[in-house]
């Protein structure tokens, strides 16, 4: 029991030192997301949000205000007073034609990778003049503040004719004449960038929107929708590319649409995730070189148990420390191969490197290596530990059914302190 008890402590020991690891790795992390975060958005923008047109016209009036002036105690003498009054009047979208391609191009800062991408947006909004005379139609764009850069902004009119706009507040704003109850027709294009996600809101207050048709095309396949979306009309992926297409005829909501873009495994909180689980690795190892030591007569003192406990730090130390300069996979590989060589190269001096590289090499290569790569697996690391535990009870249960623990521990008490590994 004492050396059980030594074991436990010093498991606890390098269990301490993974959590100081792991929490500095985490610091690290979201310090990384603060300041490489507001330079990513500073450099690409943030997740954009796309806004339809809007269009009003003006309807000049006049409105009469009456008056009561009293005077040095004289009669109250009542006027009426008119004044000319411009009626602002919006007038609703008749169709929307929006195309948005997308493409990938993820940057990395840091322990970080973020998912920037640049985006074509075209749209051919329509609107219908409500009066029976010819209207100056005013039409406005709202542009999202973090957006970074619009490139090639052009708005044309139903012929493909270039038309004058102004820029102010943030809004892009033209005008179009339009006779007694015709149509327009408006073409907005441009190019810019952003991260993470694009959403498109179908109408600006969440109003009906009649005839809306969005497609969005993309040049990788795993797309994701944001939280309260609404999801696709139809969608498809092939090869290494992705379509959607939201179509309406008639749609009343106050919830977007549009796409998150894929997430590459971040390092940095990758690494810390691995570390502060490793004290489970270690766990799993040393209950199983515990039970291969007792059934095989191959006593190990504590000092060994320390040893390998620092065999497995090393591999976690030098992947949160190299994988800021070198990729993911390429870290993960070589922290994997030195600690397995710090492991089995020292175990072979006292059981010998039969023993070492065919027993203990792949008991670390399990709950070390694999152990680690399962949190590769986004959303099934915790099955794949799970049928771990379950695999090394059913491997530990099988080899030790048949051992007369009675007759094996009084062996053990028998030989006393000057037992030694063989």
């Amino acid at each position: 029991m004492p050396r059980l008890v030594v074991i436990g402590v010093i498991w606890l020991g390098c269990s301490i030192g993974w959590w100081i690891l792991g929490s500095s790795l985490a610091l690290r992390s979201d310090q990384s997301i603060d300041a490489r975060g507001a330079e990513v958005f500073d450099l690409w923008g943030g997740p954009l949000h796309v806004e339809p047109a809007r269009a009003s016209y003006q309807v000049a009036s006049t409105r009469s205000e009456t008056k009561t002036v009293q005077e040095n105690g004289k009669k109250a003498v009542t006027t009426t007073v008119t004044h000319p009054v411009v009626d602002v009047r919006p007038i609703p979208l008749e169709s929307s034609r929006v195309e948005a391609d997308f493409e990938l191009e993820p940057r990395k800062r840091g322990l970080l990778w973020f998912s920037t991408y640049a985006v074509d947006f075209s749209a051919v909004y329509a609107f219908r003049n409500p009066s029976d005379r010819v209207e100056k139609i005013r039409l406005a764009l709202s542009l999202d503040p973090t957006m970074r850069t619009y490139d090639g902004l052009v708005i044309q009119d139903g012929d493909g004719t270039p038309i004058a706009f102004e820029i102010a507040d943030g809004t892009v704003r033209w005008s179009q004449l339009a006779e007694p109850n015709s149509e327009i027709r408006a073409l907005v294009s441009y190019r810019t960038r952003g991260t993470d996600s694009w959403t498109y809101a179908a109408t600006a207050d969440g109003d009906e929107t009649r005839n809306f048709a969005l497609l969005a095309t993309t040049d990788f396949p795993n797309v994701d929708f944001p939280s309260h979306s609404v999801s696709p009309t139809t969608h498809d992926a092939s090869g290494d590319a992705w379509s959607g297409e939201w179509v309406f005829d008639s749609l009343i909501t106050n919830s977007p649409m549009g796409i998150r873009m894929p997430q590459r495994l971040n390092p940095g909180p990758l690494a810390s995730r691995i570390t502060l689980f490793a004290p489970v690795s270690l766990l799993f190892f040393f209950f199983v070189i515990s039970m291969m030591s007792l059934t095989s007569r191959r006593e190990l003192h504590p000092m060994h148990y320390f040893l390998l406990g620092c065999g497995f730090f090393a591999f976690h130390l030098l992947f949160a420390y190299s994988v800021d300069h070198v990729s993911l996979i390429g870290s993960f590989l070589i922290s994997a191969l030195v600690s397995m060589f710090l492991v089995v190269t020292y175990v072979r001096l006292f059981v010998g490197w039969r023993f070492a590289l065919r027993r203990i090499a792949p008991i670390q290569l399990v709950y070390l290596v694999l152990f680690s790569a399962s949190f590769f697996w986004d959303g099934y690391t915790g099955l794949a530990i799970t049928i771990g535990a379950i695999l090394t009870l059913f491997a530990v249960m099988q080899r030790t059914g048949r051992v007369d623990w009675n007759e094996l521990f009084a062996r053990r008490k028998a030989l006393g302190p000057s037992a030694k590994p063989t």
